[in-house]
């Protein structure tokens, strides 16, 4: 049976390096689990695979879409399905890595059939958010599922507004939905998650910023501003130099809040992934602990 290595983390922590030596060690091509590597004109701030990177392990689904073309979970799960298909009579072992926690859900457990929204409420939450903001409806959220509101990312409005329409649709929290049973899949799965002591994370997750910066990020989000409305750019790295670029920020404070949302996120992540208990987490420096790990359960299967 093929064996899907999933490596995931925190941003920031050290993902990229160990899942190319792990592909190369196994001969295996890399699936993305990142939702904004998806896109082909945010590679500084997303940081995707380098050019050296990709010419070294065969990647997908990275740089495959335009900004303005509409993706999400669902489409993920069944595009990855069908890759790993294609690749199985010739790799036994595909390594898929990245920190987005619906999207890898979504392969490893499949998306969950949720009730289908009325216009009249979707409707009436876009009028109240254009009137208010998402204050207002990041506080309902709150009230009604507070295990889902301490998950999302509280900065990206549609997935805010998408969990409060299914609260109110059904008068469940939006979290106890996602409880379906597993799907079944035609390949096993192998889930390693890295992290590091949080001083450490955060201090990594600083440097980054730093080095982006120094790489062109300024340059690449001021590429993209003018369509700066998009889904796809509502995006950590962005959206805070989109603030310096209307004037309502000083650069080194929307450096500053990169920074801090960054390593928000990365607390959501780790809030999210630990609820997995079928992750076995290892330091990424240990190296070796990682290789004999995956290596004894490929040898016992």
């Amino acid at each position: 049976m093929q064996t899907l290595l999933v490596l995931l983390g925190p941003t920031g922590v050290g993902k990229t390096e160990l899942s190319l030596k792990v592909a190369e060690h196994y001969h295996a091509p890399i699936i993305s689990s990142d939702s904004r590597q998806l896109y082909r004109d945010l590679v500084i701030g997303t940081a995707a695979p380098t050019t050296a990177q990709l010419q070294r392990v065969q990647h997908y689904f990275v740089g495959t879409l335009a900004l303005t073309d509409y993706y999400n979970a669902s489409q993920f799960e069944d595009d990855v399905v069908a890759k790993l298909a294609e690749l199985r009579p010739t790799h036994p072992t595909v390594v898929m890595t990245g920190g987005s926690m619906m999207y890898i859900d979504a392969v490893c457990k499949g998306i969950d059939n949720l009730p289908t929204v009325t216009p009249e409420l979707r409707n009436e939450l876009q009028a109240l958010f254009e009137k208010e903001g998402l204050d207002p409806i990041r506080a309902q959220l709150k009230l009604l599922d507070p295990q889902h509101y301490d998950e999302v990312d509280l900065m990206n409005y549609k997935r805010v507004i998408h969990a409060l329409e299914i609260c109110l649709m059904t008068g469940k929290p939006y979290s106890s939905l996602r409880t379906s049973p597993k799907k079944e899949r035609p390949f096993r799965i192998i889930k390693i998650g890295l992290n590091r002591d949080r001083e450490e994370l955060y201090a990594r997750i600083n440097k980054r910023v730093d080095i982006m910066m120094e790489d062109g990020l300024l340059e690449e989000a001021r590429s993209v501003y003018p369509l700066k409305h998009l889904n796809s750019l509502n995006t950590v790295g962005y959206k805070e130099l989109f603030k310096y670029f209307d004037g309502e920020w000083t650069l080194d404070f929307a450096v500053e809040k990169i920074k801090q949302d960054s390593r928000n996120y990365a607390r959501k992540q780790m809030t999210w992934f630990k609820r997995d208990k079928d992750i076995t987490w290892f330091n990424p420096d240990d190296e070796g602990e990682v290789m004999g790990f995956i290596e004894n359960l490929l040898v016992a299967e």
